[in-house]
């Protein structure tokens, strides 16, 4: 089967073309073509009740009993089926395929049941196709295809069934004739004639078949309905079928009809404000909204923004022209153009790029912290040597509080000519604390980078990130991960907040961070900065400092003169030894600043006050001591070695006791000692049993003798390898009764083997022994080189004695 055809035969030639207008003649011959339809005879049936008639096969479309529809007749066999039925004046019966999705169907793919049809005269399309006109007549199933070419002939049986009238039949054709109603109201595509020729339909199968082709079914449902012979069963059929398609007709009816009443309201909104605009014209008010909306964009033409952000700004201010003056997108649209304005894109201040000018600024501002000032006076001279230098330092002052972190920070602005600025991180947990909240949340807007960048006002500012270390993390994100890009030369020129959602430039500020320690500083964000330790000030340094810096300040703040009072060097190391234990100078400049006050309050009163400050002052206005510094022994002891640690404080002298007693040879270890420190005595221990032979000791005495080691101040946690070096001094002296000279400090971790190794923290070690009096400090070999640090004061007061290994401590310790 086929449905090529032959486009040249004449058999159409005194047909109108089909792409000419559709005027009167036209007209004329379709009603004489309709008229003609139903002229055309009933075939007469065989004796065995068949009819032998042409056949047309079409894919998907059909015209059903009772009803007239134009057709496409594809196909040359089917054109000349449609010929030979109106040369012989016979119906012709028209079927379906089963599956249109066959390429070459044959008969066996037809629905056995189709329509016998009255054809008219066929029209050629543009499409090389045919239209015909056809009137359905009644059901046939196909019994025999007797011919197929030159088209198709073959024998059907009509399939007559009969009309039930009972009561329920006549009332399944009302229900149908009322859905059928609100489905031609519903359906614009139906004209309202439609309904009354239902009402006509008298059958059953009638109203069935109509109802179906209205309906425009899909292929399936179209070979069901073709297929139901039985009148109640077909319309029962179309009937759920049509109450479904009414049901999503009225849906789409009411969402119409919100969407039309939305519309409405919107233009009569419209119209008011324009009839309020004419009003406010007429009375020479103006449109405000109008007159606000230019004054937004004439700020954005004339403000220096990038190319983005002003396109982003413009597209804006076109939105917000299109609302009105209440609606309440608008804050939030006027909000985000303001930050766009307010923001620096590029404005900048010009660096100061003398170094002279720097170190003085630096030199005045803070006394002590070389390596600091050195780098900041380096990037100054790189800037010098390189002006168009794009990459700014990522620094990281890291070191205990109150060593001038902070303050540090703001010299460096001042030197380099830069605005400060500063947020604390502290305690923040929520990632759109950084990057910002997206402009769907209430109440968004930028976080606290683009805010500080806002304050700052340049595009270059020195940007102090406080207490990095401190950041959390929950539910909300991990900040430390948002600073990221933040601190990164390579991403941070085009950093991108969440609200502004536009590149931002932060590849020319100076970011500085602060911390107190790098342990709780993710490894990802540390790899990003360079670190400069602020190791805590020592005691001459605070003395320094406080003359300097503190002093002056308090008693400025407490309307004191330099004539008034004056400190004594006792009365400030008195203050810093008994009244403070920090690292830092901020409980310092406290005490300083309550003697200050009390001093205030007997000038003010009238009274009789003094005007040099000494030691016994301190103790009078302060009252008792807090803090008690360890002593150093005053005279040689068995068993007592005196050693060195490090606080966040600064230095400490450590002595360390060895205690033996007649038992089992078990180890006894107090005073608040760490594993690490454990492991060192253990490994003294060890190395004195392995040479017990070196020292004139028998086997059986470690076994008969309890061993305890105690340090002093026991409420306070201690840890670390370097006290190794001293609890092996400690033993051996406890073991060969050989004193321990008394103003010998050490400090060292020691091995299995003897070997001395190097510790940290050795400038303030060995003030701390310069501090106590002590004469000889023990150190490591691979320590000297920690002694650059270490003022030339105290060196040249102490006699410092490299060692490698334990043997050339006891040379040098005991007796």
């Amino acid at each position: 089967m086929t449905y090529d055809y032959d486009e040249d035969d004449d058999f159409f030639d005194d047909v109108p073309p089909w792409d000419q207008p559709f005027n009167d003649d036209a007209a004329a011959a379709l009603r004489s073509q309709t008229e003609a339809l139903y002229a055309v005879p009933e075939p007469r049936p065989d004796k065995d009740g068949l009819l032998t008639l042409p056949a047309v096969v079409l894919a998907d479309s059909i015209v059903l009993p009772h009803l007239v529809a134009p057709l496409i007749v594809p196909g040359e066999e089917n054109v000349a089926a449609v010929r030979a039925a109106i040369e012989n004046a016979t119906p012709v019966v028209v079927f379906l395929l089963r599956d249109l999705s066959k390429e070459n169907p044959t008969w066996a793919d037809v629905f056995p049941v189709g329509v016998e049809v009255a054809a008219g005269f066929p029209y050629a399309m543009p499409n090389e196709a045919h239209a015909t006109l056809m009137q359905g007549r009644r059901r046939v199933e196909l019994v025999e295809v007797v011919e197929t070419t030159p088209y198709p002939v073959v024998q059907v049986r009509p399939v007559e069934a009969p009309e039930p009238e009972d009561a329920e039949s006549r009332a399944l054709m009302k229900a149908a004739l009322r859905t059928f109603e609100r489905f031609v109201e519903l359906n614009d595509a139906l004209p309202e004639e439609t309904y009354l020729y239902a009402l006509n339909a008298d059958q059953m199968g009638w109203l069935a078949d109509l109802m179906a082709m209205a309906l425009s079914p899909d292929h399936a449902l179209l070979l069901e309905v073709l297929g139901l012979t039985d009148p109640a069963a077909r319309l029962q059929r179309v009937l759920e079928a049509m109450q479904h398609e009414v049901a999503r007709l009225e849906l789409e009816d009411e969402i119409h009809s919100r969407v039309q009443d939305e519309m409405d309201r919107n233009q009569r909104e419209a119209y008011l404000r324009e009839q309020m605009r004419a009003i406010q014209t007429e009375l020479g008010e103006g449109d405000f909204w109008t007159q606000e909306i230019n004054a937004l964009r004439e700020r954005v033409e004339k403000a220096d923004l990038p190319e983005e952000p002003r396109a982003r700004a413009l597209k804006e201010i076109e939105r917000l022209g299109k609302l009105p003056p209440m609606a309440p997108e608008v804050g939030i649209l006027r909000t985000y153009i303001e930050w766009i304005l307010d923001l620096p894109w590029k404005e900048a201040t010009e660096d100061n790029l003398d170094i002279a000018h720097a170190a003085r600024v630096l030199e005045e501002h803070h006394y002590g912290l070389p390596k600091a000032k050195d780098r900041i006076l380096e990037y100054i001279a790189v800037r010098n040597l390189k002006p168009k230098r794009n990459r700014q330092p990522i620094l990281c002052f890291v070191g205990p509080p109150g060593t001038g972190k902070t303050s540090l920070g703001k010299s460096i602005a001042e030197a380099l000519g830069r605005k400060f600025v500063r947020v604390s991180l502290g305690g923040v947990r929520d990632e759109a604390e950084i990057r910002g909240h997206r402009r769907t949340y209430i109440g968004a807007l930028p976080g606290r980078i683009l805010q500080t960048m806002k304050r700052a006002g340049t595009v270059n500012p020195v940007f102090m990130l406080d207490e990095v270390d401190k950041l959390g993390n929950d539910f909300r994100g991990d900040p430390s991960a948002a600073l990221l890009e933040v601190l990164d030369p390579e991403q941070n020129y085009a950093f991108s907040d969440h609200y502004l959602e536009l590149p931002y430039d932060l590849s020319k500020v100076l970011f500085i961070t602060t911390a107190n320690t790098l342990a709780t500083i993710p490894p990802a964000l540390l790899d990003r900065m360079e670190v400069i330790e602020f190791p805590g000030y020592v005691e001459e340094e605070k003395i320094h400092i406080a003359r300097r810096f503190l002093i002056p300040r308090q008693m400025e703040e407490s309307g004191l003169t330099a004539e008034d009072i004056r400190f004594t060097d006792a009365a400030l190391r008195r203050v810093i030894r008994e009244y403070t234990n920090e690292a830092g100078v901020r409980n310092l400049e406290r005490e300083i600043g309550r003697i200050c006050r009390k001093v205030a309050r007997l000038k003010a009163e009238g009274k009789r006050f003094p005007r040099r400050i000494t030691g016994r002052t301190v103790a009078r206005f302060l009252g008792p001591a807090v803090y008690y510094d360890m002593e150093a022994e005053t005279e040689d002891e068995v068993g007592v070695a005196m050693g060195l640690a490090w606080t966040v404080t600064g230095g400490e002298v450590m002595p360390v006791e060895v205690l033996l007693m007649d038992g089992k040879g078990e180890l006894r270890i107090t005073g608040q000692i760490g594993d690490v420190m454990q492991e060192s005595a253990q490994a003294a221990l060890s190395y004195l049993k392995a040479h017990r032979t070196d020292f004139g000791l028998e086997a059986e005495v470690f076994e008969k003798t309890d061993i305890h080691i105690h340090v002093p101040e026991g409420a306070v946690p201690k840890d670390g390898p370097s006290a190794g070096v001293t609890m092996a001094v400690a033993l051996i002296s406890a073991f060969t009764h050989r004193p321990v000279r008394h103003e010998v400090a050490m400090t060292g971790e020691i091995t299995l083997r003897g070997k001395v190794l190097p510790v940290g923290g050795v400038r303030e070690k060995v003030l701390a022994a310069h501090r106590h009096g002590l004469k000889t400090v023990i150190l490591p070999e691979r320590n000297l080189k920690d002694l650059e640090d270490v003022p030339k004061s105290a060196l040249q007061a102490l006699r410092v004695v490299p060692v490698r290994r334990l043997n050339e401590v006891l040379t040098e310790a005991l007796h």
